[in-house]
């Protein structure tokens, strides 16, 4: 799409500032050309803003004249964005900007991750601060880094650089659900130094490939029973080793930790390819039975490598790695006997990867309660352990506990009614916001969460309903005034 095709959807200073972001490269950790943009937009615009020494940013506008005595609003979202394409794909996502394609009313990208999760709560956010006629109180954009892969924004955000006290999180995928909770989480990480020899005699190389899988949002759609890659290959793997020495000799399940794993490509040697021929039969049977409704897309084959390795990992080593990934726990653990329908505990084994003789191992756990939390990844950090991997976790941060009697939720479901002629729904989320983190930093502010209709984030599927964007942009100008 143009940008001129892009901006002629409603509302088109929103779609004006989402066109503009997709055209800078900001994969997490690496934010430093969006921060660019942010401050030229504050020298367009007159505005000032402060930033800490992590590199949060928070613009600030002051409030219509006659409305400087209403509470401060901060818009929030995170400027990162998970950056994931299908294989094949040419994107380089140092350099290249997103490829933006409108489908039966929905924004999507070519090939790649959209961006929108967050990109929709910054173009909100600075059409909200680049209006002359929007009607609000005193207003910030606090725009935080890598958000995905390790919330290091809101872990280290200084909130000496925020002001108000009502926080507008524009980082929940459904319109007409305001978000009042959500999990706390914790990511586990084995690494494992490879073993190598030398590959038997007569063994061929193969690599079997496992594609196709929807992947998703660990915390939003771990719920849903998608296929993990990761899992069914080395179940897979794990039969065929059964029956015929396997020798891996490389591994690329390559993901995030709070992606579920769409894809893996394992290098392998064995002597008897009637094994594997059978052993992918038999699968591509179970799979179909298991999960074909579900999965329609999925893949899983072996083919014939033209050359054979020089080394090969050990059949010892082998073994202690497919039995890791075989017996590590993927997907709902518990779900809340206090919130319906509510998954309260859960893991995601996210990805596997070879790189200058180490194997990393990723996973994500997340839950609503911290003690459960803590068991379980007490538990996967266990299990890679008794296989020889050394193990450690990052990015621990608190949940969000619910309030249902808050005075801005309150206000929240007056006015969507009002507009609507409809009840909003209430909401905990098991992904984790960063309001929990954000909250335990400025314990006086109010929070809600909330954004327009967003489906498979974090994935090269992930796509922005337009209508959407237009109702929770009312919606929110409406909430603004109304504060």
């Amino acid at each position: 799409m143009t940008k001129e095709e892009i901006i002629s959807m409603k509302p088109s200073a929103v779609w004006n500032q989402f066109y503009e972001i997709s055209q800078i490269p900001r994969c997490s950790t690496e934010e430093d050309k969006i921060l660019s943009y942010f401050k030229e937009f504050c020298r367009k615009n007159n505005l000032i803003y402060k930033q800490d020494k992590i590199g949060n940013i928070c613009i600030k506008k002051p409030a219509t004249p006659g409305m400087e005595n209403k509470p401060g609003v901060v818009l929030q979202g995170h400027m990162d964005m998970v950056c994931e394409k299908n294989a094949g794909t040419d994107h380089d996502f140092s350099v290249d900007p997103i490829k933006l394609l409108i489908k039966d009313g929905w924004v999507t990208a070519d090939g790649t991750t959209l961006g929108a999760d967050n990109g929709i709560a910054v173009a909100m956010a600075l059409a909200v601060m680049e209006s002359k006629t929007l009607e609000h109180g005193p207003l910030e954009a606090l725009f935080t880094i890598d958000e995905e892969s390790a919330l290091t924004g809101a872990l280290k955000l200084d909130p000496s650089i925020v002001d108000g006290t009502i926080l507008f999180n524009i980082d929940s995928e459904e319109e007409g659900i305001f978000y009042i909770g959500c999990a706390g989480g914790v990511t586990t990480i084995g690494n494992m130094s490879v073993e190598e020899g030398n590959i038997p005699e007569g063994d061929n190389s193969y690599e079997l490939q496992v594609t196709g899988f929807k992947g998703g949002h660990s915390g939003a759609e771990i719920h849903e029973g998608r296929g993990n890659a990761v899992s069914i290959a080395v179940r897979i793997l794990r039969d065929i080793n059964s029956k015929a020495p396997v020798h891996i000799h490389n591994i690329n399940g390559r993901g995030k930790h709070n992606a579920i794993p769409r894809e893996i490509f394992i290098s392998f040697t064995t002597d008897d390819p009637e094994v594997i021929v059978n052993t992918i039969d038999k699968y591509s049977n179970i799979l179909k039975n298991e999960m074909g409704d579900l999965e329609t897309n999925l893949s899983v084959k072996v083919v014939e490598e033209n050359t054979l390795p020089k080394r090969v990992f050990t059949k010892d080593f082998s073994d202690r790695l497919i039995g890791i990934l075989f017996s590590l726990p993927h997907g709902v653990i518990k779900m809340s006997r206090k919130v319906p329908g509510l998954v309260e505990t859960s893991t995601n084994l996210a990805s596997v990867v070879l790189k200058d003789g180490n194997i990393k191992i990723e996973t994500s756990q997340r839950s609503s309660v911290m003690s459960e939390n803590d068991e379980i990844a007490d538990k996967v950090q266990t299990i890679m352990e008794a296989g020889g991997a050394e193990v450690h976790s990052e990015s621990r941060y608190p949940s969000w506990e619910p309030n249902p009697d808050s005075n801005i939720l309150k206000l929240f479901k007056d006015v969507y009614k009002k507009e609507e002629g409809k009840e909003a729904g209430v909401k905990a989320i098991h992904a984790g916001l960063e309001c929990g983190v954000i909250g335990d930093k400025l314990e006086n502010m109010e929070m809600i969460s909330f954004g327009p209709d967003m489906e498979d984030v974090h994935t090269p599927d992930e796509r922005l309903k337009v209508s959407s964007v237009a109702s929770v942009w009312g919606f929110l100008l409406k909430i603004l005034k109304e504060v």
